[in-house]
């Protein structure tokens, strides 16, 4: 069973890749399903929630769960989540295509921390449509469109003017 699901993984990086942006040089990386956390068992299972019991709030959660790349963040669902090293302050310079490809992590309230994720790293900006994209560290946050919860294909990855790179707890990218 591994073996399938690790050929059908590979089979769909070399098919859908990471993308199609205007500077697509570099390969994406190869993973596996064992290489990931299970889309079954979203990370913020395996964290522990900062927030209290009881109570409710509508932003985004963004948690942390082990990768090849060390900790990182994903959103609750655990869908890998991304910075794009071009984006040198809080202002997104993502849109277009690039934002289909890479949409933005959106939020309708403050964004919220679980696992080991830093609440104080945690901020917003408005996007040109005047939506609210969560920042973490000064950096928007982005996914990747064409990635299953639990799979981290797109680290390190050369698109659209810049690199994507996936975001460790304290904010700084994943070497």
């Amino acid at each position: 069973m591994r073996r399938t699901v690790a050929v059908l993984v590979a089979a769909g990086v070399v098919l859908g890749g990471c993308g199609g942006g205007d500077d697509d040089t570099a390969a994406p990386p190869t993973r596996t399903a064992e290489d990931s956390p299970s889309p079954s068992e979203p990370p913020s299972e395996a964290e522990p929630t900062s927030e209290p019991r009881g109570e409710k709030r509508t932003g985004t959660v963004v948690t942390t769960a082990g990768s090849d790349y060390g900790r990182m963040l994903f959103d609750r669902s655990g869908q890998a989540i991304y910075l794009f090293d071009r984006e040198t302050s809080s202002r997104p310079r993502c849109y277009r295509a690039c934002a289909e490809a890479w949409p933005p992590v959106l939020t309708t309230g403050e964004p919220r921390a679980a696992g080991r994720a830093k609440q104080e790293l945690f901020g917003t900006t408005t996007r040109s449509n005047g939506s609210t994209q969560v920042t973490y560290a000064g950096h928007p946050l982005y996914y990747y469109a064409h990635e299953d919860k639990g799979e981290v294909l797109c680290h390190d990855v050369e698109e659209y003017g810049g690199t994507w790179l996936v975001v460790r707890p304290d904010g700084r990218p994943a070497p």
